[in-house]
């Protein structure tokens, strides 16, 4: 019913009709229609192949046990996709449309107190049986569960894989690194809330983070 619903050519966003109705998809027709103009303005973007959206910002509060700071340096492995700086501080995401058409590529930089910034790289493809998958390096990525929940689009880990020899192998549920969750609420004003939690079932919050973002100016979006 939400695919079919998303294909409506009469269903506009504001004035414009909508042009990237791929994350719409994912969602059913009620659960979209409840999400703020704004979100589902971001989230419906059409972007030239090599284009990129940029989001300025600010970590306010980041968040680390001593198993999450652990994994995260042990996930330096696979091109460190956890965050290494444990520190509020600025931070800005790009969002790349992927050349090939396959899906988008995300960037995220965090400023360090000192020495170079933290950059992490992850591409998101329209594919799998959740309709996501986010690619976080080393052949390691995850199935993504969407819904809208009050009002804020939560994107949630269904399941971990790694591909090797060009073999799909699927993490036991004992050997995945824990629940991830992204919620992204907006906050008015052009603003936004990106909150990121990773829970294990054994060592409890392994990471935390909240970071607030602003909309590019219109010359730029």
């Amino acid at each position: 019913m939400g695919a079919v619903a998303a294909v409506r050519i009469e269903d506009r966003l504001g004035d414009a009709e909508l042009a990237d109705l791929r994350f719409r998809a994912l969602l059913t027709a009620d659960d979209w229609a409840a999400l703020p103009l704004a979100v589902r303005h971001r989230f419906s973007k059409r972007m030239r192949p090599g284009a990129t959206i940029v989001y300025r910002g600010e970590v306010e509060s980041v968040h680390a046990n001593l198993m999450g700071r652990l994994l995260a340096q042990a996930c330096r492995l696979i091109g460190a996709p956890l965050p290494l700086v444990f520190n509020p501080g600025v931070s800005v995401v790009t969002v790349t449309e992927d050349a090939v058409g396959q899906g988008q590529v995300w960037s995220r930089m965090y400023v360090r107190a000192d020495g170079f910034p933290q950059v992490i790289h992850s591409a998101k493809r329209f594919a799998g049986p959740t309709g996501l998958e986010e690619h976080i390096g080393g052949g390691v990525g995850m199935a993504l569960k969407v819904t809208a929940e009050e009002g804020a689009l939560v994107f949630r880990s269904a399941f971990y894989f790694a591909t090797l020899l060009g073999l799909r192998v699927r993490f036991p549920r004992w050997a995945e690194p824990g629940a991830l969750t992204i919620t992204h609420r907006d906050l008015g004003q052009g603003r936004f809330a990106f909150t990121l939690a990773l829970d294990h079932p054994w060592f409890g919050r392994l990471l935390g983070q909240h970071a607030i973002f602003r909309d590019p100016p219109a010359d730029e979006a």
